[in-house]
């Protein structure tokens, strides 16, 4: 998979976030592989009751704006959690 494709796919879901880390184009999408592991590890707090429900709407916003970048193959951080660097 080449750079465009592993970004895209690495949002899809967390089997597509595998899939796009062990068999796609892993240093070329580095920055789209972080984006969508930590958009998925933060969309966990949704789970808590009210606040949760308003940090849901927010990670799925978020979601929206790192795979529409993925898209367009720019490597533009979401808001509030973007700096936050896991893969290295």
């Amino acid at each position: 998979m080449d750079k465009k494709v592993t970004g895209i796919v690495a949002y899809l879901s967390w089997i597509g976030l595998i899939i796009a880390f062990c068999a796609g184009d892993k240093e070329g999408a580095k920055f789209h592989l972080n984006q969508a592991l930590v958009i998925m590890l933060f969309s966990l707090l949704s789970m808590v009751p009210l606040i949760g429900w308003i940090w849901g709407i927010f990670m799925i916003v978020c979601w929206f704006m790192g795979l529409i970048a993925a898209i367009n193959e720019e490597e533009k951080p979401v808001p509030l959690i973007g700096g936050i660097k896991i893969i290295k």
